[in-house]
């Protein structure tokens, strides 16, 4: 989750420009593409091959700021390169080494550019060593991701683009990958990231955390927070580990709510299938910390104490956005929209308002406290926001729900349950777009018409008419 931040329809078109890395190389070899082609972030990630695993040994000093690290990325080519590049933001590159031998590299923006001895086929490993000061970034919405410095420590965010300000990798979320990280800082702090513990090692002032995830999670999901926390490991009935690590400040006003992890987890469970991952939790920052809560994989972090349709929230994500993520930055709804219904169907289940209840709220201009947003929800189809800074506004997530309540009413309650696991659980740990969704929705009901609501409520322009 990201902050919505309402504005009006902007007619911004997005132009595509791929560019290849131009340089030599051997008969049938060519120059990987310095982004994916994504409709708002055009050099994000690169094209000519997948990670399929991330190794990170870094070490911080929050005294001094500064950053250290190792990242050895294990990848396949899809054809012969000569080059490949990597987005890296900031950071300052000292050595580059492809499958153990010394490349060359140069820099441009966000592009490290690699162009190993030899071009590279089938299965490689590049390992770059670098440090330098961490960049907190700002997105065109105005929200800071990145590196941020905390006020014990720093805390990793990577939604869209972040990532590339701590690691070096394809930063774009239809390349996933695992990850094993070991982060050594001062002995009075603590490490927490995804996926679960694997280890921790102290040498005189400094400690060594080691952390694994080993489900393909995209490098937006990535985290690493650093700091004085409380950290606690408990389990679900069914045995799932939950880990979550919060800030001393917080830990009185957020125990209740944590507490209550494994009940939202066994409801998701019994709504949209089984957990996708092997682990669960939260980080709980102070509010100064961070701006915004963000569905980091297996544990998403919160700006100060999160309430239950927040947490209810960033779960659901576990499934929509983090197991079933979107092929690129247009299809964000696919995640928003999800989520934000998932907390309608949370109050509907105990006691709260119904969907449907929420749907006409919200159609009839009444249901946020302020007419400014109530407006701005009509103000683009959630399918297609006008720019970058509009990937997290108010359409995507709640006209976005309101698609999904639309399928609802045309399956069904006795059929909708099933298509929402049935979603889940076809694209389970891989991309998908707005395409794959009808798609799937079609072939879900044959025999229902949903050409309707794709027009009018996914892609239409303003408040569609209601029959």
């Amino acid at each position: 989750m990201r902050p919505y931040r309402p504005g009006s329809r902007s007619a911004v078109a997005a132009l595509l420009v791929v560019s290849a890395v131009a340089c030599g190389g051997g008969p049938g070899a060519s120059a990987g593409g310095s982004g994916v082609g994504d409709p708002y972030f055009p050099k994000a990630g690169n094209g000519g091959y997948d990670v399929r695993h991330y190794a990170l040994d870094l070490a911080y000093d929050p005294r001094a700021h500064r950053l250290t690290g190792t990242a050895t990325i294990t990848a396949r080519a899809k054809e012969g390169l000569s080059a490949l590049n990597l987005d890296l933001e900031g950071l300052d590159v000292e050595e580059v080494t492809v499958d153990g031998v010394a490349a060359r590299w140069s820099r441009a923006g966000q592009e490290l550019t690699v162009r190993p001895r030899e071009p590279v086929e089938g299965d490689f490993r590049v390992t770059v060593r670098y440090g330098g000061a961490p960049l907190t970034l700002t997105d065109p919405d105005g929200s800071e991701e990145g590196w941020l410095r905390t006020a014990d420590g720093a805390l990793a965010l990577g939604q869209p683009v972040g990532s590339a300000a701590w690691f070096p990798g394809n930063h774009h979320p239809s390349d996933k990958a695992t990850y094993a990280l070991a982060v050594t800082v001062p002995k009075e702090l603590r490490v927490v990231s995804n996926g679960e513990p694997a280890g921790e090692e102290r040498k005189g002032s400094r400690t060594t955390y080691r952390w694994r995830t080993g489900e393909p999670m995209a490098s937006y999901l990535a985290t690493l927070a650093i700091g004085r926390y409380e950290v606690r490991r408990t389990a679900t009935a069914g045995g799932l580990p939950v880990y979550t690590a919060v800030d001393p400040e917080q830990a009185e006003a957020s125990r209740a709510v944590l507490a209550r992890i494994p009940e939202v987890l066994a409801w998701a469970e019994r709504t949209f299938g089984p957990y996708p991952f092997s682990s669960a939790g939260a980080i709980v920052e102070r509010p100064g910390d961070a701006g915004y809560a963000l569905e980091t994989q297996n544990r998403p972090v919160f700006p100060g104490a999160p309430d239950t349709a927040l947490l209810v929230h960033e779960i659901a994500h576990q499934w929509y956005g983090d197991s079933v993520t979107p092929k690129t930055w247009r299809d964000m709804w696919l995640n928003e929209g999800f989520a934000t219904y998932a907390q309608w169907l949370w109050q509907e289940d105990h006691g709260g308002d119904t969907a449907q209840r929420t749907f006409d709220s919200l159609y009839a201009g009444g249901y946020f406290p302020d007419e400014g947003t109530n407006e701005a929800l009509w103000s683009f189809p959630p399918a297609e926001p006008p720019d970058a800074a509009h990937i997290s506004a108010t359409p995507v997530y709640w006209r976005g729900a309101m698609v999904l309540h639309k399928v609802r009413q045309t399956v069904g309650d006795d059929a909708f349950p099933a298509l929402l696991r049935g979603w889940a659980q076809q694209h389970r740990h891989g991309n998908a777009d707005t395409g794959d969704f009808t798609s799937y929705v079609e072939e879900s009901a044959p025999d229902k018409d949903f050409a309707g609501i794709w027009e009018d409520w996914l892609y239409g322009a303003g408040r569609p008419e209601r029959p």
